[in-house]
């Protein structure tokens, strides 16, 4: 559905997000927000034809503070009710969710893979790929390199709902919650497949590998 001519609610749920609510769960949001542009579309994804909207989305590097030892990278827009013709609280705002991952130290590559999955969450959104849903609670992959692009052996990726972020969060557009994105060896991703990737969880927070990405570590399995 369209937007309605009036859509302040849609600007006013925007800053609570950006305003109100990240900074209350996460502290200072670093420098400003690290926008998707039409080179990470074309170049990475191969899309030309891109929503003007969709560079509105982008992330934000929150660094350590008193209540948090981790590097936070979080999206900022994968919530926002574009389609919607008017607020709906008691809904999901957007496509309910946004993405978040945590590193043991400031990380480019953290950046640029938040980056990346916040611009294919919106392709899968817009049937650029078939009928390939966005990505959900409990969806897992092989990313086919080491996640930072070096010689780490975490080459999968899963995304659970955010152990430390418990939601949802309620903005004026509906609500909405974190998927975080945890980084799996080969071996542990094939783990998870055949005793379940909960089962896979534990093992993985018993052993201080998760939720925090450390892409040195060694593999549990």
């Amino acid at each position: 559905m369209p937007q309605s001519p009036d859509s302040s609610w849609l600007e006013a749920a925007w800053a609570q997000r950006e305003e109100q609510i990240y900074p209350a769960l996460f502290g200072a949001l670093g420098p400003g927000i690290y926008p998707l542009d039409m080179a990470l579309f074309s170049q990475v994804f191969g899309q030309h034809d891109v929503d003007p909207r969709w560079l509105t989305h982008g992330v934000f590097e929150s660094p350590p503070n008193a209540g948090r030892s981790s590097w936070l990278y979080v999206t900022s827009g994968l919530s926002n009710a574009w389609e919607d013709a008017r607020p709906d609280a008691d809904g999901e705002s957007g496509m309910g969710h946004e993405l978040l991952l945590e590193t043991r130290e400031q990380s480019p590559w953290a950046l640029r893979l938040l980056r990346n999955f916040c611009a294919y969450q919106l392709l899968l959104a817009a049937g650029r790929f078939g009928e390939q849903p966005p990505l959900g609670e409990w969806d897992r992959m092989r990313t086919g390199e080491p996640i930072n692009g070096g010689d780490s052996l975490l080459q999968a990726l899963l995304f659970i709902p955010a152990p430390g972020f418990a939601g949802p969060r309620q903005l004026l557009s509906g609500r909405f919650g974190f998927l975080q994105i945890i980084g799996l060896t080969l071996a542990e991703h094939a783990w998870g497949q055949s005793e379940g990737y909960p089962a896979l969880m534990e093992r993985l927070a018993l052993a201080g590998a998760a939720p925090v990405l450390d892409p040195t570590r060694a593999s549990l399995c």
